[in-house]
């Protein structure tokens, strides 16, 4: 027999499916978008088919909520008139042709172990009650053990959908704070000067503006500054420490994009420069921080068609979109099904690799008495803006990240210091007050989390200015885990 719910569930999309005993509320998850769905199987003697509601603002995320006796059930979709089964899930062949099929059982424990799977392949897209979903096996000492399940993908999808909706309602408005200044650089300054400018002011990024064109053409970075000391180091004779005194920054960033070969992303003379308005989505925003591999897009504004007179109102950056984002779901997470889930059980970021496992690369970390030079060479190489500092048994120190090198335009440093010989401790020490001992973590340098610690805890960190890499170590020990990165948290919940 069967009966539809009360009107409160039904209202919900829920579907009461009644067998009978003790029963258990199950959701059904269809992700694969469609017109019309529904659910059926042996729950309902494949008889019925149990219509399924477009989850709120997942208009491709299919949902049914029945009440089921523990047992074995087999299950398909009907899908715009056509019989589907999720090829994601376990299925056998049976009377139907190929089903999925689901073990229930009253026990918590299983139950959350048939959630989601950490067989590939076989992730089960239904979860139980909200409170039993966003709960997870944690061991006494708060760790999540070794074979963890994996968020489901309905879970993901769902939390996608609802990020992308918030992210496309909202504008660049939300990001400009009551208050504050933003400092541009002449393109005609010295770099010298640049730098000095930069690193009293304690910024890590300026505008670059022309004059002669009316225009913001570029950005003045941190990764500039690393350039050029090497370009220092390999060929002092091309560009010594005199001419730096009046090497205008716009000959260097012609310089620059001339030897390697390419256009930079961060400086377009004679064409627009990558930026935003006021008006794009959040969501657009970050596709173009993501697609263009920058760190921040300058925020420009002007009242005429043709784009003069333009007025720079902020920097853009990912870390003040995903502030955005955990402000508005923060308390009310129920929204957002992966927020409460540990990052280790989450498809994100990089970690370091199983022994035995001949497709993973090792983490990118250094020891404090290896040469800046190594450090630089790193950071630009491997494309990241920080690299962990760690001891022999790869616990975390310090961090060395692309905004400390201007430390080095301090007192001319950079003139009678050699890359090579410079070790990462003393480059440290040269932006840290003289009693700091080495590694301490002060202020937001180094930014820590567990593998069990939840994914709102870990976005909440990267949402602080400056931040672009969270560690994940080991209680305790403190030895480096994996790392997860700004633009590691876009691309996953923005599907890139």
């Amino acid at each position: 027999m069967f009966s539809h719910g009360a009107d409160s569930a039904h209202d919900a999309g829920a579907v009461g499916v009644s067998t009978g005993g003790a029963t258990v509320p199950t959701r059904f998850v269809w992700p694969y978008g469609g017109k019309r769905v529904f659910v059926s199987g042996s729950f309902t003697r494949w008889s019925e088919h149990l219509p399924m509601s477009p989850v709120e603002g997942c208009p491709t995320v299919f949902q049914a909520i029945c009440s089921l006796s523990p047992g074995i059930h087999e299950y398909k979709f009907f899908v715009d008139g056509e019989w589907r089964h999720d090829e994601r899930q376990p299925t056998i062949s049976g009377e139907f042709g190929i089903v999925n099929t689901l073990y229930l059982t009253r026990e918590f424990n299983q139950l959350n172990a048939l959630l989601s799977p950490s067989t590939p392949g076989s992730r089960m897209n239904m979860d139980v009650d909200n409170e039993n979903f966003q709960r997870t096996v944690t061991l006494s000492d708060g760790t999540v053990p070794e074979g963890t399940p994996r968020v489901s993908e309905a879970a993901i999808q769902i939390s996608r959908c609802r990020v992308s909706e918030y992210l496309n309602l909202h504008t660049c408005y939300d990001l400009l704070p009551d208050s504050g200044k933003v400092i541009a650089l002449d393109i005609n300054l010295p770099v010298k000067q640049s730098f000095h400018i930069l690193h009293e002011q304690g910024i890590p990024v300026a505008p670059l503006w022309d004059s002669f064109r009316g225009q913001f053409v570029g950005l003045l970075s941190p990764l500039d500054f690393i350039l050029i000391l090497r370009e220092l180091e390999t060929h002092g004779s091309n560009l010594t420490e005199e001419q730096l005194e009046t090497h205008t920054i716009s000959a260097w960033k012609e310089a620059k994009r001339q030897t390697y070969g390419r256009n930079d992303g961060q400086w377009r003379p004679h064409q627009h420069l990558v930026h935003a308005t006021p008006y794009e989505s959040l969501r657009d925003i970050a596709v173009k921080l993501l697609q263009n591999g920058i760190s921040t897009v300058p925020v420009i504004y002007s009242s005429s068609s043709d784009g003069s007179f333009p007025q720079l109102l902020h920097l853009a950056s990912l870390s003040g979109i995903l502030k955005c984002i955990c402000r508005y779901f923060k308390n009310s997470t129920c929204n957002l099904p992966i927020l409460n889930q540990p990052v280790c059980s989450i498809p994100l970021g990089s970690w370091v690799p199983k022994i035995g496992d001949p497709n993973s690369r090792p983490l990118a970390m250094l020891r404090p008495n290896a040469s800046l030079s190594s450090a630089l060479n790193m950071l630009v190489q491997a494309g990241v803006s920080s690299v962990p500092i760690v001891d022999e048994n790869d616990a975390l120190l310090d961090t060395y990240s692309r905004s400390d090198i201007t430390a080095l335009a301090k007192d001319k440093v950079y003139t009678h210091v050699r890359l090579d010989e410079m070790t990462i401790h003393q480059a440290l020490q040269l932006g840290q007050d003289a009693n700091t001992p080495f590694g301490f973590f002060n202020g937001q340098r180094c930014q820590m989390c567990l593998r069990s610690d939840p994914l709102l805890k870990v976005m909440e960190r990267l949402a602080n200015p400056g931040v672009r890499r969270v560690f994940i170590v080991e209680a305790g020990s403190k030895r480096v885990e994996g790392i997860i990165s700004l633009s590691d948290i876009f691309k996953f919940l923005l599907s890139l």
